[in-house]
């Protein structure tokens, strides 16, 4: 069945063509990736599919019949309005029965509109849907649901308008970067619900490995022509790799072509019979496929990096705590010459304080950081570059150096240092302020590599990067032949370029595994069998632990609400701890706060107590 077809699309901006006639379709089912580097249309088009430009030529034509939704980098949420509340906000049916039965529990004393509710629940299904509901909330981190949009952060606002739109299971779902924001923990998860789930998707990701498990078809558009491959990521390149071979080949030919059509052109007299005319026109075809050889961005530099000495840089017994949070405890660690090794961990485990300690951006609480005479540290951070008004962008990277020297004496320039991070001839003399925030970033990286650094330490490197600069980035530092140090949510750019792991577990707890995210993976699937079977035993079909057989209809209320009571108290007492926990609780206040937390624990104890007599009850 098809869901929307591409039909002859042509967009241009002034003399910049950006694609010409091109048509694809979506089909129910598809789980399709579009590529293309950044600036070549690849934002427009997904505009164009949902309805917020239009092409030149061509249409775009959806049935009527479908629910579509999309997922862009800016979200639509309203400030005012609470999680909860944003989740309701729809057209969904199920939720609104589920809104009326969430009101009808915090209102047990109307026995009419709670049976109501209630009835409306099993008329509807509706009870295996607020299960599930509830697990994409917990797996999103998305669990005080009283928070107001407004306070949100950045990335807590991209996880609710995902979980918005997973809650509404449309049939056709458009994704532009699902996972920026989420931590390997919840990547993981999100690649292993599309992959289960019967849902349609048409996505733009960076993320290879996502790529890999959850699509099933990639679209490619590029130089203005589209290319379709009926596989993952591994067939895309495979595939791809043989059509430029076949391409190259072609070119080959007429480029032999040429020079023999050359040399009769330049013999031939002004006057042209209406034969050499013929002729002739087709010499310019000739030439024009003769020229059209790729242009690839493949970056092998042998560079004369400066020498390293034995001492690389050595971590003596270093620990470093915010608070209750502890990030490094007694940790210590010595380089090794041409060591490459990749920083994984959950959200908020310390890996940039890591970064920072190990720089010397940041001190630590005690312990030292070592660093060798001859060590040039190159450090990229989250944080980007700021530049000065009315910069340009060669100017910005010649602040910082003209050339980086390679072996038997070569040099590369700035500019070739430029290029071949895909800034032509023409874009480096661009103002800075015209760049888009991919753009920033490989400037940025291109700031750091111009200084010939011996120990790179990156973090985030990956971050608003397309796939074709990812690559290049990738062919750089294979190449690269000093130390590596790299933070990243990218588990095929760290298979790529790592050979062994720190892994941030928290609480100060630093595992150096010797191998890959692979590797890792694989041994953690394995070692964690038997807490996989239970966490099975523990999730049980949620009717049945809610089954309240054995209660009374008063009972059967009182069970359902005292569940959600419990959750909201527990939030309570977290946010008073966490008040106490960061020294905001006034002198004069403490008593006060301390009575309240302590209120709040006799609650809780009471409700859970009576808790279990309930589901004593209904078990028995």
């Amino acid at each position: 069945m098809n869901f929307l077809s591409v039909e002859n699309i042509s967009k241009s901006y002034g003399e910049r063509v950006l694609f010409e006639n091109i048509s694809f379709g979506i089909n129910k089912d598809q789980k399709i990736a579009f590529i293309a580097k950044n600036g070549s249309g690849k934002t427009t088009i997904m505009n164009m599919l949902n309805g917020f430009d239009e092409p030149d030529t061509g249409q775009v034509v959806v049935r009527k019949d479908i629910k579509m939704a999309f997922l862009s980098q800016d979200n639509n949420l309203q400030d005012e309005l609470t999680i909860e509340e944003s989740i309701f906000a729809s057209d969904n049916e199920t939720l609104k029965v589920i809104e009326r039965y969430e009101k009808a529990l915090e209102n047990p004393e109307d026995e009419e509109v709670y049976q109501r509710a209630f009835d409306d629940m099993d008329r509807h299904n509706a009870w295996d849907f607020e299960t599930q509901y509830k697990q994409i909330l917990s797996k999103l981190k998305l669990e005080d649901l009283k928070l107001k949009v407004k306070s949100l952060s950045g990335g807590q606002k991209k996880r609710l308008a995902l979980a918005i739109i997973l809650i509404n299971r449309p049939d056709l779902l458009i994704l532009d970067e699902p996972t920026n924001h989420l931590d390997l923990e919840m990547i993981e998860w999100l690649e292993d619900y599309f992959a289960k789930e019967n849902i349609t998707l048409f996505m733009v990701t960076h993320d290879r490995f996502f790529l890999e498990r959850v699509c099933n078809e990639i679209i490619e558009l590029d130089n203005g022509k589209l290319y379709q491959y009926k596989g993952n990521y591994s067939y895309y390149l495979e595939k791809k790799e043989e059509r430029i071979a076949s391409e190259n080949a072609s070119i080959d030919k007429a480029q032999n072509l040429f020079v023999k059509e050359l040399a009769w052109m330049r013999r031939q007299p002004k006057a042209r019979t209406t034969k050499s005319k013929s002729r002739q026109d087709d010499f310019y075809k000739i030439k024009e496929k003769a020229e059209s050889r790729r242009k690839e961005n493949v970056v092998e530099l042998e560079i004369n990096m400066e020498r390293m000495g034995s001492k690389i840089i050595e971590l003596v017994k270093l620990n470093k705590s915010f608070k209750d949070r502890v990030i490094l405890d007694d940790f210590s660690y010595a380089f090794q010459r041409g060591e490459r090794i990749g920083i994984i961990g959950k959200n908020g485990t310390g890996k940039s304080t890591f970064l920072n300690i190990m720089t010397q951006t940041m001190p630590p609480d005690s312990g030292k950081v070592i660093v060798g005479d001859t060590i040039k540290i190159g450090y990229y951070t989250q944080s980007g570059i700021n530049p000065k008004p009315g910069q340009k962008v060669i100017d910005i990277i010649k602040e910082y150096g003209e050339y980086i020297p390679l072996t038997k004496g070569k040099i590369i320039s700035a500019s070739q240092l430029l290029e071949r991070f895909l800034f032509d001839a023409k874009k480096q003399y661009d103002y800075v302020e015209k760049l888009s925030g991919g753009e920033l970033k490989r400037l940025y990286l291109c700031t750091v590599l111009i200084q010939n650094p011996n120990f790179l330490i990156l973090d985030e490197p990956t971050n608003d990067l397309d796939i074709v600069t990812l690559n290049v980035l990738e062919s750089f530092l294979l190449d690269f032949p000093g130390n590596l140090l790299v933070v990243s949510h990218d588990r095929y750019f760290m298979d790529k370029i790592v050979d062994h792991l720190f892994v941030f577990r928290g609480q100060g707890e630093v595992e150096d595994f010797p191998g890959n995210y692979s590797d890792f993976r694989a041994y953690e699937d394995s070692a964690d069998v038997q807490q996989k079977e239970d966490n099975k035993a523990e999730k049980k079909d949620w009717k049945q632990q809610n089954n309240t057989t054995g209660l009374t209809f008063n009972e059967q209320k009182e069970y359902q609400k005292i569940e959600r009571e419990i959750k909201d108290l527990e939030l309570e007492k977290v946010k008073i701890e966490q008040l106490f926990s960061d020294g905001k609780v006034a002198d004069d206040a403490i008593a006060i706060k301390a009575n309240e937390l302590q209120t709040i624990i006799q609650k809780i104890e009471a409700k859970e107590e009576r808790w279990f007599e309930l589901s004593a009850k209904m078990e028995g």
